[in-house]
Parts: structure tokens; C-alpha cells; sequence
């Protein structure tokens, strides 16, 4: 049985960052592969800023084909919105019941919020779950330091992110250093973020 971490996010655009994460993980932990769950964009907000999930999707694929544990995943694109972590982990369970173990990956500033995820029980009883660190404030709760379910994984700190890229690509600064060369190609070829 395959052991798969769940790499969850709008990825809007996908960036080096995600990839040395994602990567690290691969290299340095127990895990197989990396699914990069594409998070589809709400019914609810539409954000101006979010390109539509295909080119998000196609971004991701384009970045992570040259990796062999490194898979781009729309599983979210087809489940009813607003869509909760536990449904896509329950749907893919039931869909890979004997192929594969799933565990999430997160950032160390989203397990200080994870008390407030729906089921976030639940999912610790059925789930592991890989931290990576994060420069953020604030504290995880007393309940997550020494979890047997909560593994951290020593990966370089990325200070990253893609709404630096989408708003200094907009001023015409360069980005082009940030991302994977076929990020930036799809990028500066449909004219995004400008």
C-alpha cells in the first residue's frame, strides 16, 4: 500500500515553494508521493484574483510531471462546494480502499487553526497528518504538540507565496526566479495576473 500525503491548495499559481515542500516530503519521509489537491474555487467567493481551476489544475500538472512522486490531483473539482478536507479524505479512502494510505500535509500555521476544522477529531483518529514549518504567530494547541498521529518533518522554511507572485507580477517586477520555468511560460503566455 502506497502512502500518499494530500498537498491541499488553490496553488494560484504554483510556485517553487510548493515544489521543495512537496519534494522534501517525498525524499525525507515515509511518504510515496505527493498528491497536489487542487482546491476548485467556491460557488460562494469568487475571488478576482483565483484563475479558473483548469489553469490552475494545468499549472500544477505542467509543474510536477518531471517528478515521479509528485501527482496533480481535481479530486475536489467534482464534490459539492463548500467542500470540507474530511468529505475529500472519506471520498478517497472509498475510492482507493487497498492502493493507498492517506495522510495531509500542512504548514505548522495551519495545524495552530486546526481545532476549528470540521471533524478535525475524526480526521486525527483515521489520518496522520505532516508538518512543515511555517514563520507564523500565535501557538498550536496543547492537544497537537506531542500527537502520535502529527509528524513533523524538518523541511526548509519557504517564505514564498503566491499572492506575492500574483501582485508584483501586476507591478512588472520579475518573478520569473519563483517559479518552475513552465509555470512561468503559462503564465506569461495566457497573460495571467497582470
Amino acid at each position: 500500500m502506497k502512502k500518499v500525503g494530500l498537498y491541499f491548495g488553490t496553488f494560484n499559481p504554483i510556485h517553487l515553494g510548493h515544489l521543495v515542500i512537496a519534494n522534501h516530503m517525498v525524499e525525507f519521509s515515509d511518504l510515496d508521493e505527493v498528491w497536489f489537491v487542487v482546491t476548485p474555487q467556491s460557488p460562494f467567493k469568487t475571488k478576482k484574483t483565483l484563475l479558473d481551476n483548469n489553469h490552475r489544475y494545468q499549472m500544477v500538472y505542467e509543474a510536477v510531471k518531471e517528478y515521479d512522486g509528485l501527482k496533480p490531483s481535481t479530486i475536489e473539482f467534482d464534490l459539492p462546494q463548500p467542500n470540507y478536507t474530511i468529505n475529500t479524505l472519506a471520498v478517497l479512502s472509498e475510492k482507493y480502499p487497498k492502493d493507498y494510505e492517506f495522510s495531509l500535509i500542512m504548514g505548522e500555521d495551519n495545524l495552530k487553526g486546526f481545532h476549528k476544522w470540521k471533524n478535525f477529531d475524526i480526521i486525527l483518529e483515521e489520518y496522520s497528518i505532516y508538518v512543515y514549518p511555517r514563520v507564523s504567530s500565535g501557538v498550536v494547541e496543547h492537544q497537537f504538540k506531542n500527537h502520535p498521529k502529527i509528524h513533523r518533518v524538518d523541511a526548509p522554511i519557504m517564505e514564498i507565496s503566491s499572492t506575492f507572485i500574483r501582485k508584483n507580477h501586476k507591478l512588472g517586477k520579475n518573478i520569473k526566479p519563483l517559479l518552475p520555468k513552465v509555470v512561468w511560460k503559462y503564465i506569461d503566455e495566457m497573460n495571467f495576473y497582470r
